[in-house]
C-alpha cells in the first residue's frame, strides 16, 4: 500500500452538501448527539445552504463533522505516516492520530468554534504574489506605527494570508501593493484569527484543551504553528492553544509530511483547497481527494506504482 499523508482542510472549505450520504454513518450520530449536547443541532446545520453553514462558530463543527466521518471510513490497510490539518482541521487531524476520541475533538471544535467567533476585532486578507519575507516587512513598517498586523498563513509559495486591526490589514495590503504585489483578497472573516488580537480567546479555549483526555498518538501530526512533527500527545495542548493566535506554516506541514515518507497527500474533507497548495509546495507529489465515502472506498485500490 502508498505511503499516505492525510491533510484536512480549515475554515473556508465548508460547502452546502457536503455532508451527503455522511449523516447515518454510526460515528455521525455519535458525533451528533455531542453536538445536541453542546447546544448545535448540526444535522440541521448540514443539511443546509452556504449561508447557514458560513458563522465561525457553525462552520469549524461542520467541517470537522464531515473530515471525521470520512477518515473513518478511509480503508484500514491504508498505510498512514502522517496528518496535518489547515487551523480548525488540525483536530480532525490529531484525532485521527489517535490523541483525542472524535467526540471529544468535535466539543473542543465547537467551543473554539465560539471563543473566535466572540472575538469580533479586526480582519484578514490574503496577499497573492509576493514572498513571504516581504509581506513580513510591510506588516513590521506597519506594527512600527501601532497598528496590529501579522502573518496568518504561510500557506504555499506566493499566497500568504495576514491578519490583524483593520487598519493594520488595510496598511500592509495597500504596501504591498505599492510594491507591485499581483493581486489582495479581502477576506470574509468574523475576525482577526491567528494574530495577537485572538489571545484572550486562547488563554480561555486553554483551559478547555487542558480538561480533554488525551491518548498516545498512533502516527504523528505535524502542528501548524511551527511545521514540525509531533509524536508525543503530551505535546498538543500546548501547541493547540498557540494555534488560535499564532500563524498557520502550511507549506512547512507539507514538507514535513513528504519527509515522513509520504508518496501521496489525500486531502480528507470538501474542496480541493489543500491540494492545490500541495502542487505549489511540492508539484512532484501526487495528491487526492476523498470528499465522500465513494472516493474514500476507492482508496483501497491505491498502490505504489511498480519499480
Amino acid at each position: 500500500m502508498t505511503r499516505a499523508a492525510l491533510c484536512f482542510p480549515g475554515q473556508g472549505s465548508q460547502a452546502a452538501g457536503m455532508a451527503t450520504g455522511l449523516l447515518d454513518q454510526p460515528l455521525a450520530t455519535s458525533l451528533l448527539e455531542v453536538a445536541a449536547a453542546e447546544g448545535l443541532d448540526l444535522a440541521t446545520v448540514l443539511r443546509g445552504d452556504d449561508d447557514q453553514l458560513r458563522p465561525t462558530e457553525v462552520a469549524q463543527p461542520a467541517l470537522v463533522f464531515v473530515e471525521l466521518v470520512l477518515a473513518a471510513a478511509l480503508p484500514a490497510e491504508l498505510d498512514i505516516v502522517g496528518v496535518a490539518g489547515h487551523s480548525v482541521g488540525e483536530y480532525a487531524a490529531v484525532s485521527v492520530a489517535g490523541a483525542y476520541t472524535p467526540e471529544d475533538a468535535l466539543r473542543m471544535v465547537i467551543r473554539r468554534g465560539r471563543e473566535m467567533a466572540a472575538m469580533t476585532e479586526g480582519t484578514m486578507a490574503a496577499i497573492i504574489g509576493m514572498d513571504a519575507e516581504s509581506v513580513e516587512a510591510a506588516c513590521a513598517e506597519v506594527r512600527g506605527g501601532g497598528e496590529v498586523v501579522v502573518i496568518a498563513n504561510l500557506n504555499a509559495p506566493g499566497q500568504v494570508v495576514v491578519s490583524g486591526s483593520l487598519g493594520g490589514v488595510e496598511r500592509a495590503a495597500a504596501l504591498a501593493r505599492e510594491l507591485g504585489v499581483r493581486r489582495v483578497i479581502p477576506l470574509n472573516v468574523s475576525g482577526a484569527f491567528h494574530s495577537p488580537l485572538m489571545a484572550p480567546a486562547a488563554a480561555r479555549f486553554a483551559e478547555v484543551i487542558a480538561a480533554t483526555p488525551r491518548n498516545a498518538l498512533r502516527v504523528p501530526v505535524v502542528c501548524n504553528v511551527d511545521g514540525a512533527a509531533v509524536e508525543h500527545a503530551s505535546e498538543l495542548p500546548e501547541l493547540l492553544r498557540r494555534q488560535l493566535a499564532s500563524a498557520v506554516r502550511w507549506a512547512d506541514c507539507v514538507t514535513t509530511l513528504i519527509g515522513l515518507r509520504a508518496e501521496v497527500l489525500i486531502e480528507v474533507g470538501p474542496g480541493a483547497v489543500l491540494s492545490g497548495l500541495a502542487r505549489r509546495i511540492a508539484p512532484d507529489v501526487p495528491t487526492a481527494n476523498v470528499d465522500s465515502l465513494e472516493s474514500a472506498a476507492a482508496l483501497a485500490a491505491l498502490r505504489t506504482a511498480p519499480a
